[in-house]
Parts: C-alpha cells; sequence; structure tokens
C-alpha cells in the first residue's frame, strides 16, 4: 500500500520560513518523481516543486528562489524548505509521487495547511 505522510505546516508571518516533509512508501519513493503542490481557496491545484529520483528539481515560477526541494532517499522522505513566506503562499500543501515509469499517474498524500499572515 502507498503512504505518503506529510507535516509541517502551521501558521507563520510574512518573511518567514517553514520546512515541510513527507515520509513516503520506500515501494514508491525509489522510484517517482516526488513533489509538491498547493491549492489555495477557491483555487486549482498547482505544482510547488518537484525532484527526479536522480535529483533533478523543477519549480513553479511564484516560488522560484524562496523554496527548496529535496529528497532523502535513505530515509524515503521529501522536504519542502520555504523561506521569504508571502500571504499569498497561504494553501493547502500536498505531497506527490509520480513513478517515473508511469508519468501522469499520481499518488497523493493528505494536504497540511499553511497560513501565511501579513
Amino acid at each position: 500500500q502507498v503512504q505518503l505522510v506529510a507535516s509541517g505546516g502551521g501558521l507563520v508571518q510574512a518573511g518567514g520560513s517553514l520546512r515541510l516533509s513527507c515520509a513516503a512508501s520506500r515501494t514508491i519513493f525509489s522510484i517517482s518523481v516526488m513533489g509538491w503542490y498547493r491549492q489555495g481557496s477557491g483555487e486549482q491545484r498547482e505544482l510547488v516543486a518537484t525532484i527526479t529520483s536522480s535529483g533533478s528539481t523543477n519549480y513553479g515560477d511564484s516560488v522560484k528562489g524562496r523554496f527548496t526541494i529535496s529528497r532523502d532517499n535513505a530515509e524515503n522522505t521529501v522536504y519542502l524548505q520555504m523561506n521569504s513566506l508571502k500571504p499569498e503562499d497561504t494553501a493547502d500543501y500536498y505531497c506527490n509521487a509520480e513513478p517515473e515509469a508511469y508519468p501522469g499517474y499520481h499518488y497523493w498524500g493528505q494536504g497540511t495547511q499553511i497560513t501565511v499572515s501579513s
């Protein structure tokens, strides 16, 4: 059974930092592009960042230069370090696994809420 368990959300002031973690089942972690997506109230889900099994990263335009995605392959965990947070970063953040052999097929974790106050 595939499991993605996210943690680390919360309330932070604008300009502050948070780190999200997502622990994944070993079977899916090692073969997947891991990523974070977010969905604000009344908005569509959008890409935040992804990282391939070999460490290549991709970021949404709104977070480039502020957020950093990383993965610990020994711990089957993906991280999202978020710096210089803005009120518009307020959203539910979702961990995602997309097997590299099956692009377009996604596993989702539960959302973790981040609220950035101004």
